[in-house]
Order: C-alpha cells, then structure tokens, then sequence
C-alpha cells in the first residue's frame, strides 16, 4: 500500500557532486528539526510497551510502527502495523497516522483512517509521537462506538457486542499475525 499522503525526498539517495555517502548523511541528519531528533531518540531509548517505531531511512518524518494489540482485547496477540508521517507543520500540526492491517473496529475505517482527538481538535505541540501511540492503543483498549468513524462497525458493537468483539477477534487472527497478508 502507498502511504495516504505523498513521502516528500529528502535528498537522502542524491549528494553534491564529489560528496561522500558519510557527508551526505551529515548534511541529512543536520536538516532534521531538533524536536523529532529528540522525539526519535526517546523512542528507541524508551519505546511505549508493545510499540515499535522506526524511521524510514529515507524519509525522517515517516515512521513505521508495529503495534501490539493490548492484553484483554480482541486485538490481544494481534501485530499491527501502521506508518505514522509527521507533516512540515509539526509540532503546530497533528502527526498523520494509519493503520495498515486490517482491524475490525468502531473507530478506524476500512482505509485505517483513525478517529482519536488527539489527532484532531484535541492535538496540543505539547504532545510527542509517544503520546499519539499510546492514545492509540488505549482507543484499542476501549473502543468508543459512539463517536465512530465506521457506523456500520459501531451500530454491531452497540447492538450486540459479544459478536462484535468475536469478529473483531477473527479479523485479528486473519490479518494481524506476522507473516498475515
């Protein structure tokens, strides 16, 4: 799947004519802003439980993040993956963010589009990445079917959902185990 908004280059498989790979890098790592440097550091250093967010090596504001679904869920066991892009406006902006697995649930679409506040109306430059996941995995802890983003996914989970829930537990035994298409 291509990513939902275009990756924009930044010069990493191009260098100034006589330039050096190693110089190349410098000059790529120099252009990262101070606060996703920092922001990527932590993330290494002290990644969210069950999360693991690396960037693209070609682009520093995408990011690919595998994400555990949270013990006591339909989504336990489940490995999902997302791809989370930081726009030029961030921090001012919300990060972009998308589910790439398939995930029965009332809050993300069929395009894994997510509806969380925190990526909307609720988003503050005093968040970080590490936020965002973790809001995001709470949102797979309490599903809120009330405020979807897929009306036919809620209504099942207002209406009956014990048999929500065993779908939803199907879909991640189909779709968010490793090696899961």
């Amino acid at each position: 799947l291509k990513p939902f908004w275009l990756k924009p280059s930044t010069g990493g498989t191009h260098s100034a004519k006589g330039a050096s790979p190693e110089q190349a890098q410098r000059t790529q790592m120099a252009a990262i802003p101070k606060r996703i440097e920092k922001e990527t550091q932590k993330l290494h250093q002290e990644p969210p439980p069950g999360v693991a967010a690396e960037p693209d090596k070609d682009n520093y504001r995408y990011f690919h993040i595998n994400m555990s679904g949270p013990v006591g869920t339909p989504y336990e066991g489940g490995i999902y993956i997302l791809e989370l892009f930081l726009p030029e406006g961030y921090p001012m902006e919300p990060p972009k963010v998308r589910f790439l697995t398939k995930i029965y649930h009332p809050n993300i679409d069929k395009l894994g589009r997510i509806c969380l506040d925190v990526l909307k109306d609720k988003w503050s430059p005093a968040l970080q990445i590490r936020t965002v996941l973790l809001s995001i995995q709470a949102l797979l802890s309490a599903p809120e079917p009330s405020d979807p983003l897929d009306t036919s996914v809620a209504d099942h989970f207002i209406h009956n959902r014990k048999e929500a829930e065993a779908l939803a537990v199907q879909w991640n035994s189909m779709y968010a185990k490793p090696n899961a298409p």
